[in-house]
């Protein structure tokens, strides 16, 4: 997953603010952004512009029809099926960020721990 864009640091405070009492969450610099990490599993990524979040397969196609959200396609791959680009205007309210956190954390909380 590369994250090519310097992230933006209120946005990766947000989200740190909303992991903090969690346990097991790592953060991480990754590819130029911020990445954090729930038992070892990439959970969620912070660039400049959006939000890169992991809902996993099963839910791709629910999450891309969120406003502001799009697939995550990595060059000369195609669309990552389990993960979801959300821009910043999708995430500028707590709530909406909030949500798409505690998405996420449903769904890495099933992988296994690394």
């Amino acid at each position: 997953m590369a994250f090519d864009e310097t992230p933006d640091q209120t946005l990766v405070e947000r989200v740190r603010g909303r992991l903090a009492r969690r346990r097991n969450i790592e953060e991480k610099k990754m590819f130029g952004g911020t990445a954090f990490m729930l038992n070892g599993n990439l959970l969620v990524g912070v660039r400049r512009d959006s939000l890169l979040v992991r809902v996993g397969p099963a839910q791709t196609d629910e999450a891309l029809r969120e406003t502001h959200a799009k697939a995550f396609e990595i060059k000369g791959r195609g669309a990552m099926k389990g993960w979801v680009v959300v821009g910043l205007d999708g995430i500028r309210e707590d709530n909406q960020l909030m949500g798409w956190i505690q998405r996420v954390v449903s769904f890495v909380r099933t992988l296994p721990v690394k």
